[in-house]
């Protein structure tokens, strides 16, 4: 399961935010996770939940904002919007489409208790 490993990468870069900014609780993490990242997002709820207790961040939320899968067609050359990798593209029908957004996620931004406020 590699959600759990994506869960304490998560973990890490709360806690290195904590020491960097000075806050001591976190009430929600807000994550970008593409489309096309195959992350289980259910799975990385229930691993968050589990490696954030007992840190700064337990008991947060995790909010997911989602990202739109997109490719470039080689054939084509034309920019496609792609729902699932090894989609074909939508204009030419060519498997030749190289994903270019929603492959990735990344902490976006974290709800602190602080007079910091929202840090990204």
């Amino acid at each position: 399961m590699h959600e759990m490993s994506l869960a304490e990468g998560i973990r890490g870069i709360v806690e290195d935010a904590a020491i960097a900014r000075g806050f001591s609780k976190v009430n929600a993490v807000v994550l970008e996770v593409g489309a096309l990242s195959s992350v289980e997002i259910e799975a990385l709820r229930f691993c968050f939940d589990a490696v954030m207790k007992g840190t700064v961040a337990d008991g947060a939320h995790m909010a997911v904002e989602t990202v739109a899968g997109a490719g470039w067609c080689m054939p084509c050359g034309k920019r496609v919007s792609i729902a699932q990798l090894y989609d074909p593209c939508p204009e030419c029908g060519s498997y030749q489409v190289q994903a270019t957004e929603g492959t990735e996620m990344r902490v976006k931004a974290l709800d602190v208790d602080s007079a910091t406020g929202s840090v990204a």
